[in-house]
């Protein structure tokens, strides 16, 4: 089963960009889509021509901002928006599909914002998420997918010096958070199968960033420890142009 997550930083944006072609070169079976930015309606809209896949979206009480999305040949057992926590479901960031032999759950975590405004609540954030996962997985496997927000290790960021603890998503909390997630029996698909690999997932739109490479990997693939063995590959693709961000993917074996 080959799974693509991608943060497309505004959907319909993206189709005007080219997505629907990317997607038919990507042939994932399941698309984790995050920042669709566009409520419900809007996400189908979007879409309509888009034939083979079942779609389900979670869109943000905010119009216009954030929201998440699951594309999916597989018609999965049941669809679940959000994790239960009101503080948490008005932003429309996570959406969990039940599979027969697992949970995959796509999720945008919330970004701490300039000047890290917003460091206190994402921490926070960040262990109700666990709690949530962890609860899953008391039933079965779990496969989460996303834009985490967090360079996790130096190797990942092309600037780990002058961005620590000073810019959103290279704080030690931040870091600390994406920790509790391995830590708990999670495992980081790609950096487990490419442990010196560099590689990004996301560019600043500033400074021709993405032309000289200077990004941050922040977008993941973590599985429990009893899905490990069978991944059986893992990618980023940073040739697609639709979004700040390039999709991720792995191979399941199920």
């Amino acid at each position: 089963m080959n799974i693509v997550s991608w943060n497309l930083n505004g959907i319909r944006a993206a189709v005007r960009k080219g997505f629907l072609d990317s997607l038919s070169q990507l042939q994932p079976d399941i698309l984790c889509v995050q920042e669709t930015k566009a409520q419900d309606d809007q996400v189908q809209e979007a879409l309509e021509e888009l034939d083979g896949y079942h779609v389900f979206s979670n869109s943000a009480e905010k119009k216009g901002y954030s929201g998440t999305a699951i594309l999916s040949k597989h018609e999965p057992l049941s669809v679940t928006n959000g994790i239960g926590i009101d503080e948490h479901d008005n932003e429309g960031r996570v959406l969990t599909a039940e599979f027969e032999t697992f949970y995959l759950v796509t999720v945008y975590v919330p970004n701490s914002s300039s000047g890290l405004k917003r460091l206190p609540y994402r921490t926070e954030w960040d262990k109700d998420f666990l709690k949530f996962l962890k609860g899953l997985e008391s039933k079965k496997p779990v496969v989460v997918c996303g834009d985490f927000n967090v360079a996790h290790q130096p190797i990942d960021i092309a600037r780990p010096k002058s961005n620590y603890n000073k810019t959103a998503g290279y704080t030690q909390q931040e870091i600390d958070g994406m920790t509790a997630f391995i830590e708990s029996g999670l495992v980081d698909t790609f950096r487990y199968y490419n442990p010196e690999t560099v590689a990004y997932s996301w560019w600043s739109y500033r400074a021709g960033a993405r032309e000289k490479n200077i990004g941050w990997r922040i977008d993941y693939f973590l599985v429990s420890e009893s899905l490990i063995g069978d991944i059986k590959d893992t990618g980023i693709h940073p040739d697609y142009f639709e979004s700040d961000h390039c999709p991720v993917s792995i191979k399941l074996e199920v």
